[in-house]
């Protein structure tokens, strides 16, 4: 099969679905690859490279669209756009179906199978094909990079020979894919970082990155998101109205904002309204991720950067991904190319429409002339529910006296037993083994009683068990070492002096180890 990349005609948008890369990946599924000359260019990738990775240029989108078999884009497809593909060719793009019901009717019309990569379903199977997901990572990052752009003051703090400099206070709200990569680029730039989400669960995730997780003193079950595709669900007006009072809460001290909170489909959940703006300190930010659904912020204009009366600076981009173009590009080109291999399961160039497979069948909107959508829940194999255990017999007084005492009366008669076989080894011994033989040996039995006492009793608080017995078993080696060099054998002097070498080499070596490991968990 032929696979097409056509140049993305929507104003501003840098990133391009096929780059040569993923072309390369693309050609040993048995595929040939097209794309329209200076798609790539925005994302940083000529038209020479393309060449170079085996991508036949065409001049046009049009000359892509007639010879390919599947074209892949970016963004949802423009009417003019899907005029130019034939019927029962592939279209694998962002389509959002719920919000563009006419294109849906479109691309049934002209008889085109339309992928979108905005209905993957969120299972484990098809996260190497979640754009979403991928988008959204890039959007938190930047979401960060675009505050710090448009924040007077550093993120960390510091202490120098002109004053002392407080880090700045970031707030999270929403602890999804976005939020997550905001939260980890934030703490990575010595912010001290707050989130918020509507799902206590994640507060361990958030601990674990190094922020604080926003607790609510109010109780609400929450969903696990299942219902609505991995994302929170909406909360009850109670729950928002006690969001909202500590929002107003943390609004003076928080110096950066970043709202993530977006289920696709519908309007943004307004988080952050006016009065809470209005209580910000001058020069502080807020990065809307919701603007292009009408934002989190009551004061969001989408595409737009304002600043408001008291000077506190809100953001409403729209195109965070674009504008880090060549690795969103590189993400989103290898979801497109994990789909085609899925798509392409003999990796022989041939396409398999499996409508049985749940994220061929989730993501597909149209075919043969149907709209598909909305696609049946995803075939989730259930668990298989254990037995359940038999509850434990409480037992009586006498019955837990009388077990107590058949286990004494079993550990008794195995001590027994144990002494009577040793004593009987050691009469043999003495009736066969010479009188010096004996002294010998009850001195090695002392000191092996003896020596496991020491090693079994070293402290190891600042080592591990192991490290700390390894090191008391060196330091009796070197005792026994030190009594033998004064023999005057010099054989016996110059394997003691080795023996202490050695033993202190590994005693040294053991602390040196833990120092370093110690210092990996201290901060610079």
């Amino acid at each position: 099969m032929k696979i097409g990349a056509i140049k993305e005609t929507f104003a501003g948008e840098n990133r391009v679905a096929m780059t040569p890369d993923s072309a390369l990946q693309l050609q040993k599924l048995g595929h040939s690859c097209l794309i329209e000359a200076g798609a790539g260019a925005n994302a940083g990738y000529t038209d020479a490279a393309y060449t170079a990775a085996g991508v036949t240029v065409l001049a046009s989108a049009k000359e892509v669209a007639d010879a390919a078999d599947v074209v892949v884009k970016v963004r949802g497809p423009e009417p003019a756009e899907l005029d130019l593909l034939h019927e029962g060719e592939t279209l694998i793009s962002f389509f959002w179906p719920a919000q563009n019901p006419e294109l849906l009717e479109q691309a049934k019309a002209k008889g085109v199978t339309a992928v979108a990569m905005d209905m993957v379903p969120r299972i484990s199977r098809a996260q190497k094909m979640d754009a979403l997901s991928s988008m959204a990572n890039i959007a938190g990052y930047r979401a960060v990079i675009e505050a710090a752009n448009n924040f007077p003051r550093f993120f960390t703090g510091q202490v120098t020979a002109a004053g002392k400099v407080p880090p700045a206070r970031v707030l999270v709200v929403g602890a999804g894919v976005a939020g997550l990569a905001a939260i980890g680029a934030s703490v990575s730039l010595g912010a001290i970082t707050y989130a918020f989400d509507v799902r206590p669960e994640v507060a361990e995730q958030i601990n674990s990155m190094g922020a604080e997780f926003v607790f609510l003193d109010f109780t609400e079950t929450q969903t696990d998101g299942a219902a609505t595709g991995g994302y929170a669900a909406p909360s009850s007006p109670e729950f928002r109205e006690a969001q909202l009072k500590k929002f107003r809460e943390l609004a003076p001290e928080i110096d950066i904002v970043i709202t993530t909170a977006l289920i696709p489909g519908r309007p943004a959940p307004k988080l952050w309204t006016e009065d809470m703006v209005g209580l910000m300190k001058r020069g502080s930010v807020i990065i809307d991720l919701a603007a292009e659904r009408g934002g989190n912020c009551d004061l969001t204009v989408p595409d737009q950067k304002i600043v408001t009366d008291n000077g506190v600076t809100i953001v409403g981009y729209t195109d965070f991904p674009s504008r880090m173009a060549t690795q969103a590009s590189n993400l989103y080109s290898n979801n497109i190319r994990h789909m085609l291999a899925d798509l392409t399961p003999g990796k022989d160039g041939v396409i398999n429409h499996n409508m049985e497979d749940d994220v061929i069948r989730g993501a597909t909107v149209t075919k043969a002339g149907e709209i598909t959508y909305p696609p049946p829940p995803p075939k989730i194999q259930a668990i298989a529910a254990q037995k359940p255990k038999e509850a434990a017999k409480e037992l009586t007084a006498e019955e837990k006296k009388a077990a107590e005492t058949a286990a004494f009366k079993a550990q008794t008669r195995n001590q027994v037993a144990l002494i009577a076989i040793s004593g009987g080894l050691l009469l043999l011994a003495g009736l066969f083994a010479p009188a010096s033989f004996m002294s010998h040996f009850i001195v090695f039995v002392l000191s092996c009683f003896i020596g496991f006492q020491v090693i079994w009793n070293v402290a190891h608080s600042l080592h591990t068990p192991l490290m700390a017995i390894t090191n008391a078993i060196s330091s009796i080696i070197i005792l026994g070492a030190l009594l033998q060099i004064g023999s005057g054998n010099w054989l016996v002097i110059v394997l003691g002096a080795l023996s202490v070498l050695m033993a202190g080499v590994n005693i040294f070596g053991g602390f040196l180890v833990t120092r370093r490991m110690l210092a990996m968990f201290q901060k610079s």
